[in-house]
């Protein structure tokens, strides 16, 4: 089950069905399944704190992923700064719908165990981003 939250932010998630399905497909492709993950959206100040309480980490970012899979479920919470999603989708001239999508895939493929740490790993995680958007794109209702 993925549930959609927010904290510290007014955003209200459309196409919550459509996002499920998606990130549904996306496990059964990587032959994981989706057990329970939050999906949170909040401020850049409200995860600015989460970043510095259990990360130790003093900069904003856009996806914090909290990992609490077992097996080949999926279970952890994705914590996505709406602030940060805006001003990188103007950064880098797409939409704010593409940029969120992205980021939420991003954390999803976290879970499923995939990581960003060396530019190999950055790149293989940029190339099943885009693979996924793409197969979002092709969904309906």
């Amino acid at each position: 089950m993925i549930r959609y939250d927010r904290q510290d932010t007014s955003f209200n998630f459309k196409g919550r069905r459509l996002n499920s399905r998606w990130l549904n497909n996306v496990a059964f492709a990587e032959g994981k399944k989706i057990g329970q993950i939050a999906v949170v959206f909040c401020s850049d100040e409200y995860l600015l704190q989460i970043n510095r309480q259990f990360l130790k980490h003093n900069y904003y970012t856009d996806i914090i992923t909290f990992d609490y899979c077992e097996g080949d479920t999926l279970n952890g919470d994705l914590l996505i700064s709406i602030d940060c999603v805006r001003d990188n989708a103007e950064h880098y001239g797409c939409s704010f719908d593409e940029e969120l999508h992205r980021v939420i895939v991003h954390g999803l493929l976290h879970l499923i165990g995939y990581d960003d740490h060396t530019a190999g790993e950055q790149k293989q995680m940029r190339e099943k981003e885009n693979e996924y958007l793409c197969s979002r794109n092709t969904m309906s209702l």
